[in-house]
């Protein structure tokens, strides 16, 4: 009798660890790291952060709902310029590739073409942002929205959350006014990264005196997600490349943090004639907690027909990060080829997202 309770009271146990496992499992979120591209981006080499969320849809640009099953999820992230909203969500594939599924996608783009797709896609979906500029290379507009791979290269740092996490999100987004108080030093797309990551794990991502001097960017935001989940690991933390269509502007370049693109770029000159101190400290800061780094080495490339990788559940004892991965053929040649036999693999001592 003994022995039989045993059983039962561990096959009860079981259940309940396996039950608790699996609410991770349910859904899935992914930071996405842009690198900078054209004038702004040599100007300002922080590039963009956006959320992309596995369960989550848009029901309008402005209102979020769960997916229904088949459908690929929306990405979040606020923006400057659209209308004096705080963030815009768009789906997937749309964000990605100004096209609604992915056989759509043009292996090679011009501009011609780009704009052609992301005025039909705008005209089409996007009625509720009439009136919104289009943009241009001074100001953003709601072509921002669209097409992202065709200006940059992304990295995306995949992790596990819950319903009731998403529908927090949902929840939070949906009652909170939508109005933009956007500022590039602290109120920018990182610190809306911060924000939302925040709600997944609480009071984990906080601003930094060193570096950047209080300033939350891109890179700085995807260090500290690496960091935490390398503690965590039951986040289960995978990590992609989204190459860049080429033909429409030239590749896209590497992420730099405030202190090292204001110590290893042109900007570096004038600072140091018109103020040699802080010169010195910005030099301090990158020496010191400045050179931070996130390698990547060999990320599973996405192509257009494995984007569901980000959604779909890995298979027990199936490389998450390779499976069903191919290399492109739009992919440029100096990324590097995806390992089918290994997890990517990743450290915190090189964020060497290099373009060698």
């Amino acid at each position: 009798m003994f022995f039989v309770r045993k059983i039962v009271f561990f096959s009860f146990a079981f259940l309940v660890l396996s039950a608790l496992s699996c609410s991770r499992c349910e859904s899935q979120a992914a930071l996405l790291l842009e690198e900078p591209y054209g004038f702004f981006g040599t100007l300002n080499p922080t590039g963009h952060n956006a959320i992309y969320f596995g369960r989550i849809c848009t029901e309008t640009p402005l209102k979020l709902r769960r997916c229904e099953p088949g459908e690929l999820g929306a990405v979040i992230a606020r923006y400057s310029g659209i209308k004096g909203y705080d963030w815009i969500a768009i789906p997937l594939i749309p964000y990605l590739y100004s096209v609604e599924t992915a056989d759509q996608v043009p292996d090679h783009v011009d501009k011609r073409e780009v704009n052609l797709l992301r005025d039909r896609y705008h005209e089409a979906h996007l009625q509720s942002l009439d009136h919104a500029r289009r943009g241009n290379l001074l100001h953003g507009g709601w072509t921002q929205l669209l097409g992202a791979s065709f200006e940059r290269r992304t990295y995306v740092f995949r992790f596990d959350t819950t319903p009731e996490q998403d529908d927090a999100l949902i929840a939070s987004l949906n009652s909170e006014p939508n109005h933009s108080h956007f500022n590039l030093f602290y109120n920018n797309c990182a610190d809306f990264g911060r924000k939302v990551l925040n709600i997944y794990f609480p009071h984990t991502f906080g601003r930094s005196v060193f570096p950047d001097a209080g300033m939350t960017t891109p890179k700085q935001l995807s260090y500290k997600l690496v960091k935490y989940t390398r503690d965590h690991p039951e986040e289960h933390l995978q990590t992609f490349v989204i190459p860049q269509v080429p033909g429409y502007r030239r590749m896209s370049h590497a992420n730099k943090s405030i202190a090292e693109s204001l110590t290893t770029t042109a900007w570096a000159v004038p600072i140091v004639v018109l103020n040699p101190y802080l010169a010195g400290g910005l030099l301090v800061d990158y020496m010191a907690r400045g050179r931070f780094h996130l390698s990547l080495h060999n990320p599973a490339v996405l192509t257009p027909e494995a984007l569901s990788s980000l959604t779909d559940l890995p298979a027990p004892n199936e490389n998450p990060a390779s499976a069903g991965l191919q290399a492109p053929s739009a992919v440029a040649s100096d990324l590097p080829e995806p390992q089918t036999s290994q997890a990517a693999d990743f450290g915190l001592e090189g964020i060497r997202i290099t373009n060698e």
